[in-house]
């Protein structure tokens, strides 16, 4: 799959994210520079973990014939250490639904094993940037 970013000139920093055939708003915020026509590509980073978890719960809760009526995941960021090595995501999930406290410490359990949780925490992620 490949992923392509187009920049908007009408925004000084906006950029255009081609994801198969949906297309995300890239910015940057005002304080930096931008216009603020999207969120930025932390927001978008913290928004993948949090999509992952709760589509993974879903998923999960479908298989196993689990009453999941809902689930919503909030997320906190706490960037201060950043620049140290540090970046802090708090992840809630809220869950809805006849759950027993066993159903929703093994969909808890689930969430922690997202494919994108596993991505940030367990995997070597190598990158090469060129010139095209």
């Amino acid at each position: 799959m490949t992923v392509s970013v187009l920049r908007d000139r009408s925004l000084p920093m906006r950029h255009i994210v081609h994801v198969r055939n949906h297309l995300i708003s890239a910015d940057s915020s005002v304080e930096e520079g931008g216009s603020d026509a999207g969120p930025s590509p932390h927001d978008l980073y913290d928004a993948a973990i949090s999509a992952c978890k709760a589509l993974t719960v879903v998923w999960y809760a479908r298989h196993k014939g689990i009453a999941l009526e809902n689930v919503d995941v909030t997320l906190e960021r706490d960037a201060a250490d950043e620049r140290k090595g540090v970046y802090r995501l708090a992840a809630t999930l809220h869950l809805s639904g006849d759950l027993s406290e066993a159903q929703r410490q093994e969909l808890l359990s689930v969430a922690v094993k997202c494919p994108i949780h596993k991505l940030m925490t367990a995997v070597t992620t190598e990158i090469t940037t060129v010139l095209g």
